[in-house]
């Protein structure tokens, strides 16, 4: 048990730096890995990562918000709408046989990777110097009119549905859209992501847990190496150029879909 749990910590320290760095609630690395690594069921690896999620994204959005590389009144916009629509993705998932969650997941994550990649081949060169002066410039940013803000929204409703279903915080899917359709610096769009995937991850969190499918034991441990990865991905996340962020980011879900994939049809334990 104190091995598992030290396992456990360990994990959420890896956890928490993805998700501070990329904008992304963890998930989708927590549901793998506790599929793969701890040998728990699908329905028990989508709720424990969704309640996991919750103090990783509080951890990571207060350093974001500090540091000025978020937008928290997009967040909440994606959040709100996010919020509305995860507790039935919930209860899909828990009508779905395990091996689909699973591959719609893979999915999910397989189609991200894809057009964060092209999105990263188009971004321009620059070092780290440079990446890091011109983030000033980013708090300049104009405000959003009501119109981006009702797309956030919209955007926020899918990212909820397949956050339920699923069990990560659906930063792999707002991140993209912020970022092709309401032109969102990738810099921003990661902790604007991570103020949304905080409110849009507790109504299915709740709802995993009024079912009774959160290993709170396991989800604790984890937390206990979230917390402080987060700050640490947070504070990067401010010094890696936005190029190189967006590759890590892809390269990040690609690994993600295959491992869910190939545990799913069985090629590995």
């Amino acid at each position: 048990m104190i091995t598992g749990f030290v396992a456990a910590i360990v994990l959420g320290l890896a956890v928490g730096v993805c998700s501070g760095l990329l904008g992304i609630g963890g998930g989708v690395v927590m549901v793998p890995a506790f599929r793969l690594l701890f040998g728990m069921s699908a329905l028990a690896s989508t709720a424990t990562s969704l309640f996991t999620i919750i103090p990783t994204s509080i951890s990571g959005a207060i350093t974001h918000i500090r540091n000025r590389t978020c937008i928290p009144k997009l967040g909440l916009a994606l959040g709100i709408g996010g919020a509305c629509t995860s507790p039935v993705g919930v209860w899909l998932a828990n009508l779905s046989p395990a091996w689909l969650v699973m591959l719609a997941m893979a999915a999910v994550l397989a189609y991200s990777a894809f057009t964060m990649f092209r999105k990263a081949l188009k971004a321009p060169k620059t070092g780290a110097t440079s990446a890091k002066s011109a983030v000033p410039a980013q708090f300049e940013m104009p405000a959003l009119t009501g119109k981006q803000l009702a797309i956030g929204a919209c955007i926020g409703l899918g990212a909820g549905l397949i956050s339920g279903y699923v069990g990560v915080g659906g930063g792999f899917i707002m991140i993209p859209l912020m970022i092709s359709i309401l032109g969102i610096p990738m810099r921003m769009a990661s902790g604007t992501s991570l103020v949304a995937v905080l409110i849009l991850a507790i109504p299915g969190a709740v709802s995993q847990g009024l079912l009774g499918n959160i290993d709170y034991l396991m989800g604790i441990a984890t937390a206990c190496g979230t917390i402080p990865g987060a700050v640490l991905g947070a504070w990067l996340a401010n010094r890696i150029p936005e190029r190189t962020l967006r590759f890590l980011f892809a390269g990040f879900l690609l690994i993600a879909a295959v491992l869910t994939a190939v545990k799913e049809f069985g090629l590995i334990g």
